[in-house]
């Protein structure tokens, strides 16, 4: 999907901040010109291209908001945004770690599929000049902002994005104190939503898993360590995935109980089978070069596509145990 692809329809925002001791409801939709028609799509964009967002289902014999997000339509926009704002304010006076913010509820569609987003935008603190005239002197001072509203760049933090044909869910949320305990209290509590992992969380955990299993086994074989990082590349570039079964295949197929351990570990997450598709490039970024430190404090990155070009860059594992490093067809050298 492209920014452009989006088309924002109608929005309106209320204002919930804990520290007025009510919601502000607006009583009238926001006039869409073009700036803040860019402002809403570049948010909706980033979540929805966002390796951090979860897909969720809503339970729907439970959640109270679903039964509101069904009933709706942009004939009862101002009123359904109304209810859907007061069931999240009520949550935040009960939590006072939950930040305030203002509470974006926008209708868009992307092709034919018409979307609800709900964006709550937490406040910032920012400072601003402020120049006053008095007794025929003009004074030029800075003072703070406490409201200041997430720049059209910044990444949101609890935000959703419902799919009005289905329902499906897409959200991006943030833990907050709960009675004592870290909760996600936007999925669990306002929603009622049953959440997957996010896409970076998933490659994440088959990182880490990768990981362990290669320094339980091979502790620090360099050889090895570097398989993992190029296994991972060529997977997500050949297939725009990244399969476990293929991954665990690669690494570990000659070798069974490594392998059991390698899916064993991944079965508590249910992840043993998945198939990870990022769609956001910064995700898999770290992927896409050979960072390596000697013990001398030297440095090298190097592409991926050079280090499988064994005619680029060669590793000689010489007979007293060290590494030499053999950099091939180089025409010219630039120093940064």
């Amino acid at each position: 999907m492209e920014r452009d692809d989006i088309i924002v329809r109608c929005a309106i925002v209320h204002i919930l901040d804990s520290a007025i001791g009510m919601p502000v409801f607006s009583d009238q939709l926001l006039e869409l010109g073009p700036d803040l028609n860019d402002f809403l799509r570049g948010h909706i964009y980033k979540i929805a291209v966002s390796d951090d967002k979860k897909e969720c289902r809503f339970n729907e014999e439970e959640s109270s908001l679903f039964q509101c997000i069904k009933n709706f339509s942009e004939d009862n926009m101002i009123a359904a945004s109304q209810e859907m704002a007061g069931m999240l304010y009520t949550i935040m006076n009960q939590n006072i770690a939950i930040p305030s913010g203002d509470f974006f509820v926008v209708t868009y569609q992307t092709g034919s599929t018409p979307y609800l987003a709900l964006l709550k935008m937490n406040y910032k603190e920012t400072y601003i000049h402020y120049a006053y005239s008095q007794e025929g002197m003009n004074y030029n001072d800075i003072i703070k902002q406490k409201v200041t509203l997430p720049s059209e760049g910044a990444r949101l933090s609890e935000a959703v994005l419902i799919n009005l044909k289905d329902y499906t869910l897409q959200l991006v949320e943030r833990k907050v104190d709960v009675n004592g305990v870290k909760t996600n209290y936007l999925s669990t509590i306002y929603l009622q939503c049953a959440t997957e992992l996010s896409q970076k969380s998933k490659l994440g955990i088959i990182t880490k898993a990768v990981e362990q299993v290669q320094e339980k086994y091979f502790g620090n074989d360099f050889d090895k360590a570097m398989e993992v990082k190029a296994v991972i590349h060529e997977e997500y570039t050949n297939q725009g995935a990244i399969s476990v079964e293929s991954v665990g295949e690669k690494l570990f197929g000659e070798q069974a109980e490594i392998k059991q351990e390698f899916c064993d570990k991944l079965k508590k997450y249910n992840l043993e089978t998945e198939e990870v598709r990022p769609v956001n490039k910064q995700t898999t970024k770290k992927f896409e070069k050979q960072y390596l430190t000697t013990d001398t404090g030297i440095e090298i990155n190097i592409p991926m596509d050079q280090y499988n070009d064994k005619n680029n860059v060669e590793f000689i594992n010489n007979p007293d145990g060290s590494i030499s490093v053999l950099i091939k067809n180089i025409s010219s050298i630039t120093s940064k």
